[in-house]
């Protein structure tokens, strides 16, 4: 599994003019991809690093300040374009597979305390946020 993470002075993701996730003020939105061979066990290690990550002002954490996160499903983290004009995404799971990993993932770090809002699996997603830094990185596991 892979994130890109960006931190974040809110953010919101909407589906058909709908607000389905929002988050305001300081947090994290993480775009998450899956491959063929994640597994719950990642995606639980994937909750814990997205949870504990030192990327927000002062080095702290979400778990330090309680901080929200926007987690967003995104095959299109496994796209491949070295080659031609036009991505692959052979590693990219498909849906049946990288949706109940998602949720796990969610689940994983609502269990360690946090608070989650999400997009919609699947869905034709409009992601607006306010990117605070700016301050991107990618996480895999």
């Amino acid at each position: 599994m892979r994130a890109v993470v960006q931190r974040v002075n809110g953010a919101r993701v909407e589906v058909a003019g709908e607000t389905v996730g929002e988050i305001v003020g300081e947090g994290l939105c993480a775009l998450v991809g899956v491959t063929h061979d994640d597994t719950p066990e990642k995606a639980a290690q994937l909750a814990r690093k997205l949870w504990s990550v030192r990327i927000l002002q002062g080095e702290k954490s979400c778990s330090d300040n309680g901080a929200p996160l926007l987690v967003i499903s995104q095959f299109t983290l496994y796209g491949d374009a070295r080659k031609g004009r036009r991505p692959t995404w052979n590693a990219a799971a498909p849906g049946p597979v990288a949706e109940p990993l998602v949720d796990e993932m969610v689940a994983q770090l609502r269990a360690l305390g946090a608070r989650v809002e999400t997009g919609r699996f699947g869905a034709d997603m409009k992601v607006s946020l306010t990117n605070d830094g700016p301050f991107t990185v990618l996480l895999e596991v």
